[in-house]
């Protein structure tokens, strides 16, 4: 496959196939993802650093680039992440933005399908022309990535906590399940009393920011159980 940083020699052909991929996928989507991925482009082509392998941009200057508000660029990057195109790589603080890093390779997994309406020889390229088959076995316990829905804000922080760690996801956050909103409050109800009392504990600052992340006017995160 595809050198998965385009960096070194040959790097402006890999750019251009990544790019290619990924605007070719968004052509067979829906009109929404279309827009995701585009807007998506236009941070790799515009500030994106390969050589560092990092996106340093405030919040306030994507949406400027992207000609919409800091509401819509806090739920799509939320996007971007629970798809896994996206990772933190430092977390902002002090008044330093957060740096991201693309995850080429996962992109590239998603396009697999469109390759071959590009070309057989952008499918050589990728793939290698002498590329093993490899049969992968199915792993015990395989955990299903969550629907991204984008109706409530746990729809989409929920994709985001399975994003950044899916063993954590399927033990204690999968099961809870959004009942209601009261103001900046979420309330998320939990099968058990002790489900419950150990999110609460354990895992109610990781909601609380998954939340925020997408919805910035969520304060609060109740669990009952």
């Amino acid at each position: 496959m595809l050198q998965t940083k385009p960096v070194g020699p040959g790097a402006s052909t890999r750019k251009y196939d990544l790019i290619t991929a990924l605007g070719a996928h968004a052509l067979s989507l829906g009109k929404h993802d279309q827009r995701l991925i585009l807007r998506l482009i236009i941070l790799m082509t515009a500030r994106y650093n390969w050589a560092r392998d990092e996106l340093s941009m405030g919040q306030r200057e994507i949406a400027r680039l992207w000609s919409c508000n800091e509401r819509t660029v806090k739920r799509e990057l939320a996007k971007l992440r629970a798809l896994g195109w996206l990772v933190v790589k430092r977390q902002g603080a002090r008044g330093r933005v957060t740096t991201y890093s693309f995850q080429t390779t996962v992109m590239l997994d998603a396009t697999k399908n469109i390759w071959p309406e590009v070309g057989p020889d952008f499918v050589v390229r990728l793939e290698g022309p002498s590329a093993e088959t490899v049969v992968p076995f199915p792993v015990k316990g395989t955990v299903t990535p969550p629907e991204i829905d984008t109706a409530t804000e746990w729809g989409l922080a929920r994709a985001v906590l399975y994003a950044e760690d899916a063993g954590r996801f399927a033990a204690w956050i999968q099961a809870l399940r959004r009942t209601g909103r009261a103001g900046g409050r979420v309330t998320l109800t939990a099968p058990s009393r002790f489900h419950a009392a150990y999110v609460q504990t354990h895992l109610e600052p990781v909601l609380l920011r998954a939340c925020r992340e997408v919805d910035g006017d969520v304060t609060a995160i109740e669990i009952v159980g």
